[in-house]
């Protein structure tokens, strides 16, 4: 999303054009690391490439168009040495803004942690940041909790 402030309405997805919600589905799957490239998801979904970015940078799911700029993850992360540096040093790598971190005592190997992000400089969607995020070494499981 860019920084400018969009005009947005909430619509139920039954009334939108196919092409929209196959937007969407593709740009979900793209998101989950289902396929590689725009192309396959096009595919996949059944929609020309000409629709998809047509219509990619004006629908989103609803928690982030709702999204003010500052997310709260609660993450169970394995209880060795460099696992919490690397969820750190990844969140920096994509400019995003650690404003808290709060760490459990790990007990039967595996440690909580919560972190509070500022987001205004993160390209690309929470949910791609989220999955991304959740396939680093270590990270056992990756929840949003907060989101405002």
């Amino acid at each position: 999303m860019s920084k400018k402030k969009k005009d947005l309405i909430l619509v139920s997805k039954s009334i939108l054009p196919e092409s929209i919600v196959k937007t969407y589905l593709a740009k979900e799957l793209l998101a989950k690391s289902e396929v590689l490239t725009v192309n396959e998801a096009c595919e996949r979904v059944k929609i020309s490439r000409s629709a998809y970015y047509k219509y990619k940078d004006g629908v989103f799911p609803f928690f982030e168009a709702s999204e003010r700029r500052i997310i709260t993850l609660s993450l169970l992360l394995a209880h060795r040495a460099g696992v919490l540096s690397n969820v750190l040093n990844f969140i920096a790598s994509v400019k995003g803004n650690i404003l808290t971190i709060n760490q459990g005592i790990p007990l039967q190997g595996v440690a909580n942690v919560t972190i509070s992000v500022e987001t205004d400089n993160i390209e690309g969607s929470t949910t791609a940041f989220l999955s991304k995020i959740s396939n680093l070494d270590g990270v056992k499981k990756i929840e949003l909790i907060a989101n405002s």
